[in-house]
């Protein structure tokens, strides 16, 4: 939830009005002068539906187009069925799972799906649940990480640490600090942008809770090495008798290697990894929001997190942070499973994929820049200004979003803050079309961003933190 200050927006005074299209007073036109809308404070009466709806879909015209975002990797297109069906259900609470069992059952199902897809051992028996992003399901895996640490320990003073990469999402940071966990964030080195199994095995000790692997940095698009990482921590406890599970954030890269990189071991086939996540509304193609976290068997999720709830008849187990939301989420990411299944979901993410390729390539032909990561695993890449470009990487964010593409540009973090990229994410709705014009907008601006120069980032807001997910 964004922590707000309060409207920066000009009130009117107190009994002026703000001037409505007479057309849009539903029974008498001149009371349309009346209308104002609640910029600090409500309204004495109300106003026609269609007023309301006129004023605050205006101001949103003044927001980015979702369909030329490259910074978000959140779904934004879904078939007019989906969408459908997500009004059809937005009123259902998940929470209530007895009042609404079907829905649950939904829940449930695509839990089990998850599991399968995954590899669990035996995707009946697996612990897991929806949540409203990866951010709660990662808060969740963290949770169960430190309470099976705990309960091993005899010294109850312990501190508990947890290994990550400096590329992790700030969930994470945020899991250390409200659970009291000590966040043993591993710098990056040189060319390596995240962790690797020598760097995380050389962070733990017998106090780490579990080291927590991305596939799929938010940085670049590329895939931690999860199976190495898994190795050296089997190495590990041979040596010490240290034994540290795995958590696998697969935010993005949960819904896009089973698809398309079968061949990489990175899930529940490795006995070291204990849980994993994903966004069901990133590559799970779903609209915001919805998570989901699978434990890979019941041992991996203590029981006295887990709570029951009465559920046609019996007691269904709930684990959550967030109670009250809409059932309409998971009710979509049934839909996209039945939907699509596994052919569909491998043609939807290849296209993807091949689209972040080829523009990739189109990218690095351009004489100034150069490409970090090819969207070869993740539908992402990265990519900077070369030493002659004559601009940098924020005057070409700035530039580009004045022809409404909206291209984040950012610094690395400790140890590679010397380097600052520009990133793009290619989502199920972004077409070859739309990709060739984002190309010759990129070459046809050359010469203004040339003209800027170098900005530093002036009018960016500082990076203090790791990214969202």
């Amino acid at each position: 939830m964004a922590l707000h200050s309060g409207s920066t927006h000009q009130h009117p005074a107190k009994g002026s009005h703000h001037r409505v299209n007479p057309f849009l007073s539903e029974a008498n036109p001149a009371a349309a002068a009346e209308i104002r809308p609640p910029c600090t404070a409500l309204a004495d009466l109300p106003v026609p539906a269609g007023a309301a709806l006129q004023i605050v879909r205006d101001e949103l015209l003044l927001d980015g187009n979702a369909k030329l975002n490259l910074a978000t990797f959140v779904t934004t297109w879904m078939e007019p069925e989906a969408e459908l069906l997500m009004g059809l259900t937005t009123a259902k609470n998940m929470i209530d799972k007895d009042e609404y069992p079907q829905t649950a059952e939904l829940e449930a199902r695509c839990v089990t799906i998850l599991a399968d897809l995954w590899h669990a051992p035996d995707p009946a028996k697996v612990m897991g649940c929806s949540t409203t992003g990866s951010s709660e399901a990662c808060m969740l895996a963290g949770m169960a990480l430190k309470r099976r640490w705990r309960a091993k320990q005899s010294d109850p003073r312990a501190r508990p640490n947890l290994v990550m990469g400096a590329n992790v999402q700030v969930c994470w940071e945020k899991f250390c600090n409200y659970w009291e966990v000590e966040p043993r964030i591993v710098p990056m080195d040189g060319d390596r942008f995240h962790l690797d199994a020598a760097s995380a095995v050389a962070a733990c000790d017998e106090h780490t809770i579990g080291v927590v692997a991305i596939l799929g940095s938010t940085f670049d698009g590329s895939y931690e090495p999860v199976e190495e990482i898994c190795a050296a921590l089997d190495d590990l406890k041979e040596r010490t008798g240290v034994d540290i599970p795995v958590h696998v954030d697969g935010a993005s890269g949960a819904m896009i290697a089973p698809f398309l990189d079968p061949e990489v071991v990175w899930d529940f086939r490795l006995p070291r990894v204990a849980s994993i996540n994903t966004s069901g509304h990133k590559y799970g193609l779903v609209y915001p929001g919805v998570g989901w976290v699978v434990w890979r068997d019941e041992q991996s999720l203590p029981e006295e997190l887990v709570f029951r709830v009465n559920y046609l008849g019996g007691n269904m187990p709930t684990f959550a942070l967030n109670f009250s939301r809409p059932g309409s989420q998971v009710a979509a990411q049934y839909y996209m499973f039945l939907r699509l299944g596994r052919e569909g979901y491998r043609a939807v993410q290849q296209s993807s994929r091949d689209i972040a390729m080829d523009l990739a390539k189109g990218i690095e032909q351009l004489e100034p820049f150069s490409l970090l990561t090819q969207g070869d695993q993740l539908p992402v890449f990265a990519f900077t200004t070369t030493k002659d470009a004559g601009f940098d990487v924020f005057a070409a964010s700035r530039l580009l979003r004045e022809r409404g593409w909206l291209v984040p540009a950012y610094s690395f973090p400790e140890n590679r803050t010397d380097l600052s990229v520009l990133r793009v994410v290619i989502r199920n709705g972004f077409s070859d079309d739309l990709a060739g014009l984002f190309l010759e907008d990129v070459t046809r601006l050359l010469p203004e961003m040339r003209r800027i120069g170098y900005t530093g980032g002036e009018g960016e807001a500082p990076r203090k933190e790791a990214f969202h997910h």
